[in-house]
């Protein structure tokens, strides 16, 4: 954002201090404002004094003076069309509606610029501002034309710079009070405050506000804004292609696999994937167990899934025991029993979950499940003989999980004991039936 070039307030109090001075001569005025502001810093206090000299209401008479005399004097050592505000000096000393004796001594003011250096062009600024005014004798001096005081002091200057349409519509940066009558003189002395009497329309502390302009009057008056809204797209045709502004904020992701030792367990998952099409010779079996006794994490490269849990269950139920045993913390456990419980009932299933129950905590509902599964596979074959042999290895299994204290019998009492009793005929069955009665 473009900082807005404006006096400070300790320069604005310096600036108003010299307007005040109306009692001293304007040449020492002219001197302090040298003092104070060097060359480089002269225009932006020129300029205030410039804006509120556009103004007639906003100075005094004997102020108005003083301001002329520092933007005359600050530039007396270039020619006069190098003085930025020679325009408005000019149009001061051609002002018909202006008082007399101001542009009497704006006229001298302008006439310096003729002169040879002596200090007899000058003598007038000798005095001070209020004595000027006092001792003006408008019968001695003559107003020449604006267009002859154009020729003679500005024909060779710079012409104006372009003035947009916007910067003719702005506002200035000092406007007349609305509260003040028009026609009303804002310098009378009926708008001094008085102490102990109501204010009037108008009144207040002029010599405060002044201050506050001049620390306040910018470079740029208030211009409208011009608005440049963003056009609307147009509509998309049926004939033609969307245009695509891909997003191209891509993240980097740490490759947790680079690096790693692709051949780790490569023995094992081997082995493995010959257990899930056949039995494993005694010695393959060994290295296997013993590969995932030393390194327990081998089960998560084995290349085992809870899909292919069924084979390895039937063709090597020792090996699935322990990967099972090695896989119980692992987040996809639970699908592994899942698989488990809906499988075809076996006795190399039930060998599984027997060791299983012994090895490790197994959740009860899916030991109560694997049991319902169980009886229900019983209950459902047509073979009588190989009913008669699962409801054998059923009723082991279930003697052994009571005898063992893996489940509590109450949980599941009346359904065991229908099955017993729909199978008395069998040995197993009424043994398991008088187990469950002696706990009672």
């Amino acid at each position: 954002m473009k900082k807005r070039a404006t006096l400070g307030f300790e320069d604005s109090k310096a600036v108003f201090g010299l307007l005040r001075a109306e009692q001293r001569p304007l040449e020492e005025i002219v001197s302090d404002f040298a003092s104070i502001f060097s060359h480089g810093r002269q225009f932006i206090p020129s300029f205030s004094l410039s804006v509120l000299l556009q103004d007639k209401k906003m100075l005094s008479s004997t102020q108005r003076l003083i301001a002329f005399a520092i933007l005359h004097q600050a530039y007396a050592s270039q020619k006069p069309s190098a003085n930025p505000f020679i325009n408005l000096i000019i149009s001061a000393a051609c002002d018909v509606e202006a008082e007399k004796c101001e542009r009497a001594f704006v006229l001298q003011l302008l006439q310096l610029f003729g002169s040879d250096g002596s200090n007899n062009g000058k003598e007038f600024l000798k005095q001070s501002a209020a004595d000027y005014i006092k001792n003006f004798d408008p019968s001695v001096h003559v107003f020449p034309q604006q267009e002859q005081l154009q020729q003679q002091y500005a024909d060779k200057g710079h012409p104006e710079p372009y003035s947009s349409p916007f910067k003719d519509g702005s506002i200035k940066n000092v406007v007349a009070d609305p509260d003040v009558p028009h026609g009303c003189d804002a310098n009378s002395s009926e708008f001094d405050l008085q102490p102990g009497a109501k204010s009037k329309v108008g009144s207040g502390d002029k010599d405060e506000t002044m201050l506050g302009l001049l620390s306040n009057i910018a470079l740029e008056g208030l211009g409208p804004h011009w608005s440049r809204p963003i056009p609307p797209r147009l509509p998309v045709q049926d004939d033609e292609l969307v245009w695509l502004n891909p997003v191209d904020n891509h993240e980097l992701l740490w490759d947790d696999g680079m690096c790693v030792d692709t051949s780790r367990g490569a023995a094992v998952r081997d082995l493995i994937a010959k257990a899930l099409k056949g039995p494993l010779v005694p010695a393959q079996q060994e290295q296997v167990l013993l590969e995932l006794a030393n390194d327990p994490k081998l089960v998560y490269h084995c290349g085992l899934t809870p899909r292919k849990l069924p084979e390895l269950v039937e063709n090597n139920p020792l090996i699935a025991v322990e990967v099972l045993t090695k896989l119980i913390n692992s987040p996809e456990i639970a699908e592994y029993f899942t698989v488990l419980v809906n499988m075809d009932m076996s006795l190399h299933s039930m060998e599984v979950v027997n060791r299983l129950t012994t090895a490790v905590e197994l959740p009860s509902e899916f030991i109560h499940m694997y049991i319902t599964n169980c009886i229900s596979s019983c209950e459902n074959i047509k073979d009588k003989y190989m009913q008669n042999r699962l409801v054998r290895l059923v009723c082991v299994f279930l003697q052994s999980l009571i005898r063992n204290n893996i489940i509590n019998v109450k949980d599941l009492f009346i359904e065991v004991q229908a099955f017993c009793i729909e199978f008395s005929r069998i040995r197993e069955a009424a043994a398991l039936f008088r187990l469950l009665k002696s706990l009672e």
